[in-house]
């Protein structure tokens, strides 16, 4: 591979399944190697002991392979520069820091966690920057080794206290840093573990990254990585901090407002096309108007360039927009599998599994123009496959015709009369349609007036998918019994003695 190969990394804590924004990340790094025929290196940031979470990095790997974003190099592929796994990298983080510490750019910290959290509430106090105050700093090279074998202690990056820290981005340009406000930073802890800053630039320097891609708070952190970069002698990746994910309030995201697991938009019937289409806008825009962009499209267009600094705004209505788009787009035959699979999964557990194909295939056509997400599909399909009679609230029948309890009971009379006359062996749309467009003469009303009340007898529910190709595909036995059972229902509810009003004074 040459020198000059894109090197990207996605470079996850174990900490739970990753969220939208952690993905983004990964997904704009992914795209950027793709652009370029570049390398896209997955590794495993696990330094961070307290905060491991058991599962995560199987819910990392999976949600990778769920959007199709497949890795060059790192856990279970392998590759030229691993263990892709920190923790199994310690030696060379020792090796890092020993160096550092022969350069006499790093030097051991004996303060106590006590005395920091002193020196931390004085300057709260005093309404200070927080920091290390370079205690330390002073000591001998050979007092700090006489300490050090005997107590615990850290090592600290001496940083520079006077001029500025030039970070050059290729998505915000020049940023400034002030020295003088930074302050020594850990860079190996007191049992022996790194801390991120030195693992992630170690780890970048030894994998050959050259494109850093990143979220906006870890704009803070350059600093501290320009100068590693600097005291180790490797030149600078290109830096990309990407821009700051708000809701449609403008606030910080968060779970209510959709910062969720990846793995629950699989689970709750988005697809991987649709969450990578939107995943992109987050941020990147292929120009003002475009807004269904293909992953090959992405891959050919994708660039630092067009990524914005402004913050991006998570929105469910366009992630549901695009989902409706990418269900609509599906092959038929790949539609019919998805809609048994979600059947099987999701119906409820008296159905016999598996569903019923042929039942599958005639429906699935009617669903595909009316899904927003796969997890609808069960919901929708659940009164053919459901033992009689229907479980629905008595109450929804007469509930869309203004209470109406009389013109409910005409019109599941009428529908009971009209598909009645229909031989068994004639059932079919085209006689079962023009039957109920016959009641609009005979209630006096047009259709879109009573049809919520067929709906429900049919269904259990007011609004469905098509309603004269779900009775045929129900049949006639079934359908006549559900309206007569309908009209049965409505009876007793007629029957059943209203709510007292109360009194005055009550």
């Amino acid at each position: 591979m040459s020198e000059h190969t894109v090197r990207t990394r996605y470079a996850p804590s174990p900490t739970g399944a990753p969220h939208v924004g952690n993905i983004r990340t990964a997904l704009f790094s992914w795209l950027l190697a793709r652009s370029q025929g570049g390398a896209f290196i997955v590794r495993i940031e696990d330094t961070d002991r307290a905060r491991f979470v058991p599962g995560s990095v199987e819910a990392i790997l999976e949600s990778l392979r769920w959007l199709g974003l497949d890795w060059d190099e790192g856990p279970e592929v392998g590759g030229p520069y691993g263990p892709y796994v920190q923790s199994e990298r310690l030696p060379y983080y020792h090796e890092v820091t020993s160096r550092l510490l022969a350069e006499g750019v790093a030097y051991r910290c004996f303060c106590s966690p006590e005395r920091l959290e002193q020196l931390r509430a004085e300057q709260q106090r005093r309404k200070v920057p927080p920091g290390y105050d370079g205690r330390c700093r002073a000591l001998s090279r050979e007092e700090a080794e006489r300490r050090a074998e005997e107590e615990p202690h850290v090592v600290r990056f001496r940083m520079p206290d006077e001029g500025v820290t030039i970070l050059r981005d290729a998505i915000r340009g020049e940023v400034v840093f002030e020295n003088a406000l930074q302050d020594d930073f850990v860079i190996l802890k007191s049992d022996g573990f790194p801390t991120y800053h030195l693992a992630a630039i170690a780890d970048d320097i030894a994998m050959r990254i050259t494109h850093v891609v990143r979220g906006e708070e870890w704009l803070s952190s350059a600093p501290k990585h320009i100068r590693l970069y600097e005291a180790l002698g490797a030149p600078q990746p290109v830096w990309a901090h990407l821009p700051v994910i708000l809701g449609t309030d403008r606030k910080k995201l968060s779970k209510r407002s959709g910062d969720t697991s990846v793995l629950e938009y699989r689970d709750k019937g988005y697809l991987p096309e649709a969450m990578i289409n939107f995943l992109a806008l987050l941020g990147w825009s292929l120009d003002d108007k475009t807004t269904i962009i293909d992953r090959n499209t992405l891959i050919r267009h994708f660039s630092l360039e067009r990524v914005g600094a402004n913050p991006a705004i998570f929105d469910l209505e366009r992630l549901n927009y695009l989902n409706g788009h990418y269900i609509r787009a599906l092959p038929p035959g790949r539609w019919e599998e998805l809609v048994a699979e979600w059947c099987d999964r999701d119906l409820p557990p008296d159905v016999p599994r598996p569903v019923d194909r042929g039942l599958v295939s005639k429906v699935a056509p009617l669903l595909q123009e009316r899904v927003t997400v796969l997890s609808d599909i069960p919901e929708l399909l659940a009164f053919l496959f459901q033992r009689e009679p229907l479980e629905y609230d008595a109450e929804l029948l007469v509930a869309r015709v203004a209470g109406d309890r009389d013109l409910a009971a005409r019109v599941l009379e009428e529908a009971l009369r009209a598909l009645g006359a229909i031989p068994a062996a004639e059932w079919r749309r085209e006689l079962v349609e023009p039957a109920i467009r016959g009641l609009e003469g005979r209630l006096g009303l047009k259709l879109r007036k009573f049809v919520s009340v067929l709906y429900v007898a049919v269904m259990g529910r007011p609004q469905g998918i098509p309603l004269f190709d779900s009775i045929e595909i129900l049949g006639r036995e079934r359908t006549l019994r559900r309206l007569q059972d309908a009209l049965e229902r409505l009876g007793a509810l007629r029957a059943a003695p209203a709510p007292q009003s109360p009194t005055a004074g009550e």
